[in-house]
C-alpha cells in the first residue's frame, strides 16, 4: 500500500518535482493562461496578472497534467484543461478575498485591496467565462460535465460557509461539507478531467476523483490548523485569520466538543458576536492545546492522506504516481 510517510525537515515541496518532470506542459498551460486573460479592457489582465504573478505553486493545473501524463497521454488537450482549473481557482480567490475582506493574499496585497472589491468581483466572473470558453472548446461534454459540476458545488460551498460563520453550533459533518464542495471538489475534478482526456475508463477516473477529493479534504484541514499553529513569515498570511473573520474550522469544532461553560462562553463571544479583544487569540491557542484539538485535527488529515493514497495505488506504477503520493503526504505535515 501508499501511505503518505511523514516528512522530516526541511520539506521538499512535492510540486516541486511534478513542476519539473512537467514542465514542457506546465509551460504550455502558461502560456494559454497569459493569452486567455487578456482583454481590450486593460483593468482586466492587469488585475488577473496581479493574482498570477503572485505566485502560488499551481497545484491544481498540474493535477491535471500529472494525471494525463500517468497513462502517457500527450495529446495536448490536458493543457487547454489544466488552464481552465487554473482560471476557476483563480476567480475563487477573487470573490474569496471581497467575502472575507482579505487584505493579503499569498503575503501580498490582495487584488481587492488594490483595485477595489467591485472590480476583483467582475474579473473573477470574467476569468469563470474564460474557464467555460476553454471547455466548450475541448468539445467533450463529459470534460464539461465534470468542470462545470465543480463550480456550481464550489459556489454551494461558499453559500454553505457563510450560513456556517460565527455558528459555535457547527458540527463537524457540517464542515467537511464546506471544505469538501469549497476546496475538494476543485482538486477531484482536476484529476478527473485528466484521466478523461487519456481516455482510461470509469474506474481510473473515479480513482483518480477519489485520490483529488481526499487530497482536498487534506489539505483544507492541514490549512486551518496552520492559521492558529504555524510560523507566520512562512504562512504567507496573517496568523489568526480565520479567528479574527469568525470562521468554524475543525480545530475550533473540536475543542467546542470537550469545551467548558467558560470555554463555550469564550468562544461565543469571540466568534460568534466577534467581539474580540486583545489577547484573545492567544486564549484560543491555549484551549485549543488544552484539548489537543490541533492534533485531533491533523490526525483527521492524516486519515483522509491513507484512503487517497488507497486510491493511487489501484493506478498504473510510475514516477508521477510517486509524485502525486508525496504531495498527499506533504498536504498533511507541512508547516507553511
Amino acid at each position: 500500500m501508499i501511505r503518505p510517510q511523514p516528512q522530516t525537515s526541511p520539506v521538499l515541496h512535492p510540486v516541486d518535482s511534478l513542476s519539473a518532470r512537467l514542465s514542457d506542459d506546465l509551460a504550455a498551460v502558461n502560456a494559454i493562461i497569459l493569452d486567455r486573460m487578456q482583454s481590450d479592457i486593460p483593468l482586466i489582465p492587469q488585475l488577473a496578472g496581479h493574482l498570477i504573478a503572485a505566485g502560488g505553486k499551481r497545484i491544481r493545473p498540474l493535477l491535471t497534467l500529472a494525471a494525463a501524463a500517468l497513462f502517457g497521454y500527450d495529446g495536448g488537450r490536458q493543457h487547454r484543461l489544466a488552464a481552465c482549473v487554473e482560471f476557476i481557482h483563480t476567480a475563487t480567490l477573487l470573490h474569496d478575498d471581497v467575502v472575507d475582506d482579505s487584505s493579503q493574499r499569498r503575503g501580498k496585497a490582495s487584488a481587492n485591496a488594490i483595485f477595489g472589491n467591485e472590480a476583483a468581483v467582475l474579473v473573477g466572473d470574467f476569468l469563470f467565462s474564460r474557464s467555460f470558453q476553454l471547455m466548450v472548446e475541448d468539445g467533450s461534454l463529459d470534460v464539461l460535465r465534470v468542470l462545470s459540476n465543480a463550480s456550481a458545488v464550489i459556489a454551494e460551498g461558499e453559500v454553505l460557509q457563510l450560513s456556517t460563520a460565527n455558528d459555535i453550533a457547527t458540527t463537524e459533518d457540517q464542515y467537511l461539507r464546506v471544505i469538501s464542495a469549497k476546496t475538494a471538489a476543485l482538486f477531484a475534478a482536476a484529476c478527473e478531467v485528466g484521466g478523461l482526456v487519456a481516455d482510461r475508463g470509469e474506474k481510473a477516473c473515479a480513482a483518480l476523483r477519489a485520490y483529488g477529493m481526499h487530497l482536498g479534504v487534506a489539505f483544507q484541514i492541514s490549512d486551518d490548523v496552520l492559521d492558529y499553529a504555524a510560523a507566520e513569515d512562512r504562512l504567507g498570511k496573517s496568523l489568526g485569520d480565520d479567528f479574527r473573520e469568525g470562521k468554524m474550522t475543525l480545530p475550533v469544532i473540536k475543542a467546542l466538543a470537550q469545551a467548558d461553560e467558560s470555554e463555550r462562553t469564550f468562544w461565543q463571544r469571540t466568534l460568534g458576536a466577534l467581539d474580540q479583544q486583545d489577547g484573545d487569540f492567544e486564549t484560543a491557542l491555549d484551549i485549543l492545546r488544552k484539548h489537543d484539538a490541533l492534533a485531533a485535527s491533523l490526525q483527521a488529515a492524516r486519515v483522509e492522506a491513507e484512503k487517497g493514497c488507497l486510491a493511487l495505488e489501484t493506478l498504473p506504477p510510475h514516477p508521477v504516481r510517486d509524485d502525486l503520493a508525496a504531495l498527499m503526504s506533504f498536504a498533511v505535515e507541512r508547516d507553511y
